[in-house]
């Protein structure tokens, strides 16, 4: 046994060594051994070979079987020229009687010869699809490897479209978009086989009649005149750098949709690419890239457009195109039809009104707060209307007074202008305040470098002096927080935003609803006077919390989704989630509603106010008139308007005057289809602290808040005088010039 364990390969030497200094019977003994072992080594190697032989042949058998298995139906030729059959998606209002849109319903085809296709598109496609699609053999490894690659290396530019135009071909005739390994192998496969089999020119013209361009047109030639009224062999280079675009994704970059300045920008890099390549030069570049495109104007059936486009770009993300296009679902949506088509009209109608104004757009959402479930969505005052002025907008829908397609709802960040302030009042009410604190609306200097009175516009940085008025240039000296928000006053509304602190009163918008408005840092205390940018569908969703006593639901507008057997695959089901203390939103419904302590600004038969009825509203109009809100609620309707140009040019009326009449009668017509509802009246304001009750000590001269309080903990009554603070200083000038200005005025 001890010389078995020497019996390897290091040791075969050491035993022959001792075998020569031993006996021959010892000998004999040794040389059986190594025979014995060597045989059994040989053994194992042979085997080794057979089961790694075997194993190969196995490997070989599989992909021979998968090869067959995914090949013996491979389609004849003519099956890409065929029309498969194809069940549209239909999308309804909320009774499923109204059909507001059918996606693919017909097919819009025309085969035509391949030479009878511009080279501008094939060469715009090759360039954007495939570049080396006449090198590879239906499957281009490089780019697979350059793909996972750059995805190791480089994550965040990952390389992207790395299948072929053969592959395209075939996961758009012969397979789903359901990205699984079966389908994938399949696609390979085919791919390779279908190169095999026909000529490249041959796959080029099947793909280049076949594929989907949006707007059910498919092929080259329905596209072509879809699009630009005209055929596929007279295609420019920018419309068919244009239409190479569309290819990826043709409903979200529809030039009739809210993405139109991608999809031109996406040209311009296709023609890029074109003459990176060598197809064109760089004076067919720039000609290109200026030439104006003039698209032809719609002809599909849609009501609700803007609507059912935020739909569909929704269904786009989350099925997938082609199973939009053949699997014939049922989606029901949230919209009202009756009333959306009522406030449609209404925003015609007032366009005739708002127009002298130079205000050329509007913007409406309605929804129910209680459900999130969108009632109506207006992207623009006509969806089906022109840009103006003319060629605006062929680089950007921000250069148009007016742009039809874009959707200011859900796409345009606007500044709110004073319909910001309620976030900021809940915010300080939620730190302790009350209605009944008082502020000092006296003209106040809020930049410490700059001079008390208010009297400098730049300070030592040369940085701009802050000292904003209200609305008609008056002052009216103390006032409360009620009347404060409820008459819209700038100078206290700034005095509280610095008080509760832009971080928190940002957490509380965002709490709400606010979407945007991420960087603290590039918000000062003009944030309170709408010196963000938001969207009117946050806006309205945002405002609906107050409706619910603090609940919130994100929008919705789906209620269910069927499958062309009437099996439900998507159900929504509103999910309210308490974000704001029950108290705080009923003493802003309860200050947002009350039209006396509105009324010295607005008067008491202003827009705002509903005789029987307990509507909360607020408007807002941006610094130099750009944009008009107003925003307004029930228990069971929060209703937002905006008006305004897409250029973000000035108007020549406020708020209540552009967006408060299509408001009012839009409103008008909910509470027409549902019972009274009122809101639950707040508790009487309590505080520890008497300063924000509006109790100030006797005998005492007057005093700004910050007198009295720390604005870091608002609830300490034993807080002495405040000097440290930066504002301090300001505020208590302010005050007494104020004063000492009365008293001149009166004497």
């Amino acid at each position: 046994m001890t010389i078995r364990k020497y019996v390897t390969k290091k040791g075969i030497k050491k035993i022959l060594k001792s075998c020569i200094s031993t006996s021959k019977k010892f000998t004999k003994f040794c040389f059986r051994i190594i025979k014995k072992r060597t045989k059994k080594n040989r053994l194992i190697i042979v085997l080794a070979v057979k089961y790694l032989a075997f194993l190969f042949l196995a490997f070989c058998i599989f992909i021979l079987g998968l090869f067959f298995y995914y090949t013996y139906d491979l389609p004849r030729p003519e099956k890409f020229t065929e029309t498969p059959f194809i069940q549209s998606t239909k999308i309804y209002d909320r009774t499923g009687k109204v059909l507001l849109y059918d996606i693919y319903g017909e097919e819009k085809r025309e085969i035509i010869p391949f030479d009878n296709i511009s080279n501008n598109l094939k060469h715009a496609v090759l360039a954007s699809e495939d570049a080396r699609f006449y090198n590879h053999y239906g499957v281009d490894f490089r780019s697979i490897i350059r793909s996972v690659l750059v995805n190791i290396l480089n994550p965040k530019n990952a390389f992207k479209g790395t299948s072929t135009i053969t592959q395209q071909l075939i996961r758009s005739v012969y397979l789903s978009q359901q990205k699984t390994l079966e389908r994938k192998i399949r696609e390979i496969v085919l791919s390779i086989e279908i190169e095999r089999r026909y000529s490249k020119d041959q796959i080029f013209d099947w793909y280049l009649n076949k594929i989907p361009f949006g707007k059910n047109a498919y092929g080259a030639e329905a596209a072509a005149q879809t699009y630009f009224n005209t055929s596929a062999d007279n295609l420019s280079l920018a419309q068919a750098a244009t239409l190479t675009a569309l290819i990826p994704a043709p409903s979200y970059y529809s030039p009739y949709g809210s993405h139109k300045d991608l999809l031109l920008q996406k040209k311009d890099y296709i023609l890029q690419r074109m003459k990176d390549i060598g197809y064109i030069n760089q004076g067919q570049l720039e000609d290109a890239k200026k030439e104006l495109l003039n698209f032809s104007q719609t002809t599909t059936p849609i009501k609700a457009p803007h609507f059912v486009m935020y739909v569909n770009q929704y269904l786009e993300e989350t099925y997938g195109d082609e199973f939009l296009k053949e699997k014939g679902l049922k989606v029901y949506t949230t919209l009202d039809w009756e009333l959306h088509n009522y406030a449609e009209e209404v925003v015609k109608e007032a366009d005739k009104i708002n127009i002298k104004s130079r205000a050329n757009n509007a913007a409406l959402v309605v929804i129910d707060p209680y459900t999130g479930e969108i009632l109506s969505l207006i992207g623009s005052k006509n969806y089906f209307g022109k840009s103006y002025p003319e060629g605006c907008d062929q680089k950007a829908a921000s250069r148009c007074l007016f742009d039809p397609q874009y959707d200011v709802a859900t796409m345009g960040q606007r500044q709110p202008g004073s319909s910001f302030k309620p976030f900021v009042y809940a915010t300080a009410l939620k730190e302790g305040y009350t209605p009944n604190t008082m502020l000092w609306d006296v003209k106040t200097e809020f930049n410490p470098n700059c001079s008390a009175d208010g009297s400098q516009t730049k300070d030592q940085y040369s940085l701009a002096c802050y000292h904003p008025q209200d609305y008609d240039g008056s002052w009216r000296g103390q006032v409360s927080m009620r009347s404060s928000l409820a008459q819209s006053l700038n100078i206290t509304s700034v005095q509280l935003l610095y008080l509760t602190g832009v971080i928190d009163s940002l957490k509380t918008a965002h709490d709400m609803g606010i979407t945007t408005l991420h960087d603290p840092d590039a918000y000062g205390l003009s944030l309170v006077l709408g010196g963000g940018e938001v969207t009117l569908l946050d806006m309205t969703s945002a405002y609906g919390v107050f409706a619910t006593e603090g609940k919130r639901v994100p929008p919705i507008s789906i209620l269910k989704i069927e499958d062309s057997k009437g099996n439900i695959i998507q159900q929504n089901t509103p999910q309210l989630t308490k974000v704001l203390d029950t108290e705080v939103a009923r003493q802003i419904n309860d200050i947002l509603s009350d039209n006396n302590a509105r009324a010295p600004v607005f008067g008491v038969n202003n827009a705002l106010y509903f005789k029987d009825y307990q509507v909360a509203a607020k408007t807002g109009t941006t610094q130099y008139q750009n944009d008009g809100w107003t925003m307004g609620y029930t228990p069971f309707a929060s209703i937002g308007v905006w008006v305004g140009n897409n250029d973000n040019s000035s108007t020549t009326s406020q708020g209540i005057g552009l967006a408060a009449p299509i408001w009012r009668k839009v409103m008008q017509k909910m509470l027409a289809l549902h019972p009274k509802q009122s809101f639950t009246k707040p508790e009487p304001p309590q505080s520890k602290n008497p300063i924000l009750l509006g109790q100030f000590p006797e005998q005492e001269p007057p005093h700004s808040i910050l007198h009295y309080i720390n604005k870091d903990n608002p609830l300490d009554t034993s807080y002495p005088n405040p000097n440290n603070d930066p504002q301090y200083p300001f505020w208590e000038a302010a005050v007494q010039n104020w004063i000492g200005d009365t008293t001149d005025t009166s004497g």
